[in-house]
């Protein structure tokens, strides 16, 4: 572990235990800067001039104070939380610490009930130099996207759900949308997972699918209709005139890849279609 030349809050500081309190011990920077670890979260191995991890954040009264416990998420991170305290000015999220995260009214969409899952960003705000989270996050996103080809395979978070699909953060830095004819499976808000770039709009939002297409696709639906026939000893009760909502809750398929699917496996000679289902070959 390398000794943090200035205390950063928000984030993990690797800190040096210069001397022990009665209220705690106070960690050092290199630039002599000091912080205080409440006692409740020393242990005997926190001896003078070790080196410590800790998260910074601000108490109760707005005082620099450190932590060995880490939070949902720290500065410029974003996570789901639960709204757990309303107050006139803003509401009160819980993120793991002892102080819960605020998030101010204005820096909410809608009126935050108690109880309330709701997909933040931790941010720093210059009025109050203290954290707080907010739902308002179109204005940090990069509206001009690089290196994003179509089918490209890229990192998304599932963030919100509207009435044309799910937006998604894209490679922690775009915003994204995933729409819902497309979608053949669950997803949840707060989910990560791989997606891939279908276009990239004048706007600077992204178009994605949740599957590849090409080869890569066709091995995937493959594989997803062997192994469910794996499971259930070598025979399922579908075929080709199926329901397509039956096909996307069973199989997590379109009913085009589950029939291409099915065409490929029997050509292989895996499997044989019948009227009264999929049989797996021997």
């Amino acid at each position: 572990m390398q000794q943090n030349q200035h205390l950063e809050l928000g984030r993990i500081n690797c800190l040096r235990v210069d001397r022990h309190t009665p209220h705690g011990i106070f960690l050092t920077s290199l630039d002599e800067k000091d912080v205080l670890l409440p006692q409740s979260y020393v242990t005997d191995a926190m001896q003078e001039d070790t080196l410590l991890e800790v998260f910074l954040y601000t108490d109760s009264e707005d005082r620099l104070i450190a932590t060995t416990l880490k939070p949902k998420a720290m500065l410029d991170e974003y996570a789901l939380f639960e709204v757990v305290d309303i107050a006139p000015f803003g509401a009160f999220v819980a993120w793991g610490l002892a102080k819960d995260l605020f998030v101010p009214n204005m820096f909410q969409k809608e009126k935050f009930k108690i109880g309330d899952k709701r997909f933040l960003k931790v941010v720093y705000d210059e009025k109050t130099h203290r954290l707080v989270g907010t739902e308002k996050l179109g204005n940090f996103f990069d509206k001009r996207p690089k290196g994003l080809a179509p089918n490209k395979e890229v990192d998304i978070l599932i963030i919100a759900k509207t009435p044309l699909g799910f937006k998604c953060i894209v490679e922690d830095n775009y915003e994204g949308l995933i729409y819902h004819n497309e979608i053949f499976e669950t997803i949840e808000i707060g989910s990560k997972r791989k997606a891939y770039v279908k276009t990239v709009r004048k706007d600077g939002c992204i178009d994605l699918k949740l599957q590849p297409g090409g080869t890569k696709q066709k091995d995937i639906s493959c594989e997803k209709v062997l192994s469910l026939l794996k499971k259930s000893s070598g025979t399922l009760p579908y075929n080709y005139k199926s329901d397509a909502e039956l096909i996307k809750d069973v199989f997590g398929l379109s009913k085009k890849e589950f029939k291409r699917s099915l065409t490929t496996l029997q050509e292989n000679g895996t499997i044989e279609v019948k009227d009264t289902g999929i049989y797996l070959k021997n």
